[in-house]
């Protein structure tokens, strides 16, 4: 048994975020992580194009910059060397292979006492923690939908988190499925590399270009958000047109709304609009029904495919291990409380990188939830 003052449950940008705050403040912690190396999400399940889609300013965890020659939206490498300058500045020793099967809270105690699987050892680990920090992520596990027929398609079936380009899908008919970030670069990718590429776009989305964010994003905090909105949509539709006809519908709210109130991100081109408009990338409507090879979509249109990449985005598995959350989390392992007052449940329970809101949003919680546990142990002393 290991008597902790906080129990980081995460190693991915929140774990590392909330350690450093911790670490700051002289508060002890433990850390561990399921993987066996920290952001294990950037560093081995990203896609080579990658890059941070928002502005360097917005994407620096707390208490270290991005290095001044840094270039203003960051590639997916420079990001993960990035971070692992973190873990070496303030020292983080994550205890990797060290899986989180419960973690209770102990009301005669008052404390959380938490039963780990050491995966290297074969072996159990036991803490009790004062304070339980869920920096598992959003993303903890692939989030595949369920199409009919599904399990008889023959060809390649992935999850974008496992794709990493398209150059060995040249020549073949790709269906991707999710229009997301993720889906949008992925088909852009597939085109360019020579794919025959489709996308299944169902939902209304916002299309922006990573400047218009940018400026969004600086104005946010000076204006209204319906104003800003006004103005990121009015440019938007003036660099790419009404989009309707080819199959994307903008939704009724806008931008910066849909983010704050939903979590639900813009999408942000890299050059896929251009090849739908020239008919090099083909909008699917919704899918009723896999056949073998065949899709079959709610229009009634049949195409036969090579292979189907579901960028259908991640589940959060906390609910899985943590019991007495809830306080914090609801059934789906996400925040009750609306942001920004998402990040702390009752009992010395916080979680970091839950509210949706990119890594501005981890370092917010960071901060907030390492305060307050300090707040509550300077109280605690005197």
């Amino acid at each position: 048994m290991e008597n902790v003052v906080v129990l980081i449950v995460g190693a991915g940008p929140a774990g590392l975020a909330t350690a450093a705050c911790l670490s700051q403040l002289s508060i002890p912690y433990v850390i561990v992580e399921r993987e066996s190396c920290s952001v294990s999400l950037w560093r081995n399940h990203a896609y080579d194009r990658l890059k941070l889609h928002l502005a360097k300013e917005f994407c620096e965890l707390p208490h270290m910059s991005y290095t001044l020659d840094a270039p203003t939206y960051i590639p997916r490498t420079l990001f993960v060397k990035y971070l692992d300058d973190y873990v070496e500045r303030f020292n983080i020793q994550p205890k990797y292979l060290t899986s989180v099967e419960s973690s209770t809270f102990d009301n005669d105690e008052k404390c959380w006492s938490i039963v780990a699987h050491d995966m290297a050892k074969s072996t159990i680990v036991r803490f009790t923690a004062k304070f339980l920090v869920v920096a598992s992520g959003e993303n903890s596990a692939e989030d595949i939908p369920m199409i009919p027929g599904l399990q008889s398609f023959p060809g390649d079936v992935i999850h974008s988190s496992s794709y990493k380009s398209g150059k060995n899908y040249s020549g073949m008919n790709v269906l991707v499925i999710g229009s997301g970030n993720s889906g949008m670069e992925i088909a852009y990718d597939l085109a360019a590399h020579g794919a025959y590429t489709s996308i299944v776009i169902r939902s209304p989305i916002h299309v922006m270009t990573k400047e218009l964010i940018r400026l969004g994003m600086t104005l946010a905090p000076r204006l209204p958000l319906n104003l800003v909105d006004n103005l990121l949509v009015m440019e938007a539709n003036l660099i790419f047109g009404d989009l309707s006809m080819h199959g994307i519908r903008r939704p009724k709210m806008g931008p910066m709304i849909l983010k704050s109130e939903t979590g639900r991100s813009a999408v942000i081109d890299v050059g896929t609009v251009g090849l739908i408009k020239k008919g090099i990338i083909k909008v699917q409507g919704s899918i009723s029904k896999i056949m073998g090879d065949i899709v079959e979509f709610q229009c009634s249109k049949k195409i036969s495919f090579d292979a189907i990449v579901f960028a259908t985005g991640y589940k959060s598995t906390t609910n899985i291990w943590l019991k007495n959350g809830e306080s914090m989390l609801n059934g789906n392992g996400l925040p009750i409380k609306e942001y920004p007052n998402h990040w702390k449940g009752g009992n010395g329970l916080y979680c970091v990188g839950l509210g949706r809101r990119g890594l501005a949003g981890i370092a917010a919680d960071a901060k907030n939830s390492a305060n307050d546990i300090k707040s509550v142990i300077d109280a605690m002393s005197s």
